[in-house]
């Protein structure tokens, strides 16, 4: 994305060639001019107050000014720019409100993108010491001392988990195999039992490193894997369930399968194809707070006879009343 490029140090009013100590010196007369608060409803004062403090947090470290003065020598001239590769990513807060992309400018955000960084304010989140807001905000002998910093934080990563059905129904540890910057790493992670699909389990610290500060985070996303034998339906597991002519029409005592194993179920005379019985408790979810378990019936006709079963079937068919599409 190509951004108008912004003149740091003409929004300070001061040269290239400035020591940081007049830097600060003109950041602090400017911020009392444009101060929120003592210019209550001034949009532009306080579009004014968000430029120069982008420009002294900016201007005021060495190596984000160093990477500014990398721009170019044509930086006078206002030209248009793609952001270089190989700048920190760097993200902002003044009094608990982000600027990575909403308050700072497009043209910061190109160069200093949005990870970790430093946080204007002392506890108040004003700059001068004050109550952020009032409009009688009282100033100390240094309103700027405030500005704290704190350590860059690692970029969170996000990768995909996939369990087979047992595995989210039995829940425990499980071992996964992330490829991390600086290779391959083998972490444990604890699953509940139960957990529903696309929900993420965080493993804090084991996200992207990040020099001098603390690693990010990893957000395992949980993914079901395909089952010969159950569909999923939120908390529910669906089957098909295989009769034999006889056992739908006379009824029968059979197994079903169930992610613990197979359970005797009776199936009452006269089933048809598509009835579907419910077995409480046997789908997914925590103890006590399992789905169910619907095994939907399917009549299974033989593929091959044998000349006595043949007879037995054109017997049947010439003596029952029954009409299927009556």
């Amino acid at each position: 994305m190509s951004v108008s490029y912004k003149d740091y140090y003409k929004l300070l009013g001061v040269e290239r060639t400035a020591k940081t100590e007049d830097i600060s010196k003109a950041y602090k007369k400017l911020a009392r001019k444009y101060h929120p608060d003592l210019n209550p409803g001034d949009k532009q004062a306080e579009d004014k107050f968000k430029e120069i403090n982008e420009a002294h947090e900016v201007l005021k470290d060495p190596e984000k000014r160093k990477l500014y003065d990398q721009l170019g020598p044509n930086w006078q001239h206002g030209q248009q720019f793609q952001g270089e590769p190989g700048f920190e990513n760097v993200h902002f807060t003044f009094g608990g409100k982000s600027f990575d992309g909403s308050g700072f400018s497009d043209f910061f955000d190109t160069l200093f993108g949005g990870a970790g960084g430093a946080q204007f304010g002392g506890q108040s989140g004003n700059p001068f010491g004050g109550q952020a807001g009032g409009r009688g905000a009282q100033f100390g002998p240094d309103p700027f001392g405030g500005f704290s910093s704190r350590p860059r934080r690692g970029r969170d990563v996000e990768a995909e988990l996939p369990l087979t059905l047992e595995e989210i129904q039995k829940g425990g540890s499980r071992t996964v195999s992330i490829q991390g910057p600086q290779g391959p790493k083998t972490l444990e992670v604890n699953v509940p039992a139960g957990i529903r699909e696309g929900a993420k389990l965080r493993l804090a610290g084991q996200g992207d490193p990040a020099p001098g500060g603390a690693s990010g985070d990893l957000f395992l996303r949980v993914r079901y894997l395909p089952h010969a034998v159950f569909k999923v339906d939120g908390e529910n597991l669906q089957c098909d369930l295989a009769l034999a002519p006889w056992e739908a029409v006379l009824g029968a005592k059979v197994e079903v399968p169930t992610l613990e194993g197979h359970v005797e179920m009776q199936i009452p005379a006269g089933s048809s194809s598509g009835r579907k019985f419910r077995l409480r408790g046997k789908g997914l979810g925590a103890t006590g707070k399992s789905g169910d378990l619907l095994a939907r019936v399917m009549i299974k006709a033989p593929a091959q006879l044998s000349d006595a079963e043949r007879e037995l079937w054109q017997k049947l068919a010439e003596t029952s009343a029954f009409q299927a599409r009556a």
